[in-house]
């Protein structure tokens, strides 16, 4: 077909944009609708992000208010106005200042957390009181390096709550989670590749399946020069009966897990760009393989989206020992830029069981790199061996999130484990239902209800919803004079709409996907509409061809 000529000689071509990941042209494309917007006097609609448009005010309100009450524990130890210097905060009764600032403060959403704060420290986690509030206040000064480095007692106390209640449905396995707190799950999956491949618990070569559709960076991950690594796609090819995908996975993709070669298993759950949590027989078929046939096999699970999915449970749940956690704060709670994730492994697990079976050799080798952090590097655990890598282990004694980045995770758990109805978590679950309604709206489509999906993304296969209402004879028609990735480009151009090619997330060719997260509920209405007009289009060509649509659409 011709190529489109953009109107703006300094915008990329159709040419260029196509060889860019989908994440890439989440940039690239906005420049395209910038155009479109000033040529046609559009709105440019970026559904192309995934970052919400929302934010959680309350922990944050209370994290400047605690700063507030550090600033006057600083002078209180030692106060130079005239230089603007303070010293830093004690211990002594600071569980007792802090009561004393609350009730002095008017009752607001931010003083009744902290209130809320105190209580559940002392009275459900048995804190001793100045210890923890000590920890809170010192990590809003931010005037120490984090201690432990990889993540303050108190807070990963309380994060371990807040996975118990948010990923594992209130019912943890038995044991402990440790946990390291990272910038964001980006840090997260980085830290944790360089780490198994230090340790040689992969190697160049080695086979990694991966749940795809999938997240793009996960796809690009291994073919790195320093991983190398071969790769399996376990699809989430299953449909309904009318073509429609459920974004699962049917049990013939699960038992390629069977193979010994495969030594990890990478997959986002609730999934991106499916938008669905695994169902319960996937998991059950996952575990019973793992017990009786793969007991060796690693899973990496990335659950950031799990909040948006009622009584979610995270594959950590029931297959503990396998299974390496990744989560971040990012989405549930609208905050991007402040960089919060942890990594989570629990205590007794196949990682370090491997390690301490490698050969001499190999023990040798990695005593001496880790031998300047630990008095027994042998015993190390993998996961403070990734805290000692993530600052190349040279520099492990300054290694850790920063301290006003846990304060904030901390209370962006407290705030949740707090909330007894859930009602922050509803309001943004009933935020994205309702996006994805209005867009299915917009298209004329009827949407089919599904308790496992987040509504956070909604990937639209448009070959399958064409073959399905249209037929085969269309979309043969389309294929011969279309790019899957025009319907992208279209949109951006004459209507200033961003959407991701599902392409590049190794999806069907032709799906786009749709962020129902970051732009007002009036935009998806419109996307919608658009993508109608398009779709009309198309089939406007082929009636002129000669095509015969089936008599509903006449």
């Amino acid at each position: 077909m011709t190529e489109q000529t953009p109107e703006d000689p300094g915008a990329p071509s159709d040419r260029e944009l196509r060889k860019l990941s989908p994440l890439e042209l989440k940039d690239a494309l906005p420049q395209v609708a910038d155009e479109a917007v000033k040529t046609r006097e559009a709105v440019m609609l970026n559904a192309g992000r995934g970052n919400p448009n929302w934010i959680a005010t309350t922990p944050r309100e209370a994290f400047f208010l605690l700063g507030q009450f550090a600033l006057a524990e600083s002078r209180r130890a030692w106060d130079e106005p005239g230089v603007g210097l303070a010293g830093m905060p004690r211990s002594p009764g600071i569980a007792r200042r802090l009561h004393d600032f609350l009730d002095a403060s008017d009752d607001e959403p931010a003083v009744q957390l902290l209130r809320g704060v105190l209580t559940y420290g002392e009275h459900t986690l048995g804190f001793n009181p100045d210890r923890f509030i000590w920890e809170l206040t010192d990590a809003v000064i931010g005037d120490n390096y984090p201690v432990p480095d990889r993540m303050l007692p108190h807070a990963e106390r309380i994060v371990q709550e807040y996975l118990a209640r948010e990923l594992f449905a209130g019912r943890p396995p038995h044991g402990r989670f440790d946990l390291f707190a990272v910038e964001g799950g980006t840090a997260a999956m980085t830290y944790l590749f360089h780490s198994l491949m230090v340790n040689g618990l992969l190697h160049k070569g080695d086979t990694l399946a991966l749940g795809s559709p999938l997240f793009t960076p996960y796809l690009a991950i291994p073919r790195l020069d320093e991983f190398q690594l071969r790769t399996v796609d376990i699809q989430q090819s299953a449909t309904t009966k009318d073509g429609r995908h459920t974004w699962q996975y049917p049990d013939a993709e699960l038992r390629k897990l069977e193979d010994p070669r495969i030594k990890a298993f990478l997959v986002v759950n609730p999934s991106n760009p499916g938008a669905v949590a695994m169902r319960k027989e996937s998991v059950h078929k996952l575990v019973e393989l793992v017990r009786k046939r793969r007991p060796d096999l690693l899973i990496i699970t990335d659950d950031v989206y799990g909040t948006f999915v009622n009584g979610f449970r995270s594959l950590a749940a029931d297959l503990p020992r396998n299974t390496l956690l990744v989560y971040s704060y990012s989405k549930h709670f609208g905050c991007t830029g402040w960089r919060l994730g942890v990594v989570a492994l629990h205590e007794d697990n196949i990682l370090d069981e491997a390690l301490a079976k490698q050969p001499a050799k190999v023990r040798a080798r990695l005593e001496a790199r880790y031998g300047a952090t630990s008095l027994h590097p042998g015993r190390l655990k993998f996961i403070d061996r990734m805290v000692a890598d993530s600052r190349a282990v040279a520099l492990s004694h300054t290694a850790g999130l920063s301290l006003p980045q846990q304060l904030q995770m901390t209370l962006f758990s407290l705030f949740s484990l707090l909330d007894k109805d859930d009602v922050y978590k509803k309001r943004c679950q009933r935020i994205c239902q309702d996006r994805l309604e209005a867009l299915f709206e917009g298209m004329g489509i009827p949407l089919h209800a599904d308790p496992l999906r987040t509504a956070y993304y909604q990937t639209l296969d448009l070959e399958a919803w064409c073959r399905e209402h249209l037929g085969e004879d269309f979309v043969r028609f389309v294929r011969e004079h279309h790019d899957p990735l025009d319907i992208v480009f279209k949109l951006a151009r004459k209507h200033g709409v961003v959407l991701l090619n599902g392409s590049g997330f190794d999806g069907p060719p032709w799906s786009a996907r749709v962020s129902l997260a970051n732009l007002d509920d009036s935009a998806y209405p419109r996307i919608g509409q658009d993508l109608r007009d398009e779709v009309r289009r198309a089939i406007d060509a082929w009636m002129k061809s000669g095509g015969t649509p089936p008599a509903a659409l006449h």
